[in-house]
């Protein structure tokens, strides 16, 4: 079995304009009362009549990112992107894969949000791509 795309993020430079406009265009609700402004879209609110569907972020483009980002940054002048995450069982076993495979590691694995562990890698093509660590079993 393959392996599962569990979030999505979509980053720019004006994180409540965008968090406006996905909220009405797609009638999101978008929770964004947190430091970062990180605004979560619940997986809960937004599924199809046969229960699919994924959560994910809208959020601005932060000054500081991640002491592991190795992309571009804000003060150079970088717009922000969208990006799948997909669950693996281990985040640093997946992204030295995709290293090995001709990817580029950009961050991670990092601990955030009570232990969920990230990273993303840019793909062959130039694709940013997220993984998320496994909480199978915990």
């Amino acid at each position: 079995m393959g392996n599962p795309v569990v979030h999505f993020e979509i980053e720019g430079r004006d994180g409540e304009t965008l968090r406006d406009f996905y909220s009405e265009l797609f009638d999101w609700r978008i929770d964004a009362d947190n430091p970062a402004k990180y605004g979560l879209v619940s997986r809960d609110d937004n599924l199809t009549a046969d229960g699919v569907g994924i959560g994910g972020a809208v959020f601005e483009v932060p000054e500081t990112p991640s002491t592991t980002w190795r992309g571009p940054t804000r003060a150079e002048g970088y717009g922000g992107h969208v990006t799948i995450f997909v669950e693996v069982d281990d985040v640093e076993a997946a992204l030295a894969h995709a290293e090995r495979l001709g990817g580029e590691r950009l961050q991670g694995p990092d601990e955030v949000m009570g232990g969920l562990v990230m990273g993303k890698f840019r793909d062959p093509d130039g694709h940013l791509v997220g993984l998320v660590g496994s909480r199978r079993g915990a």
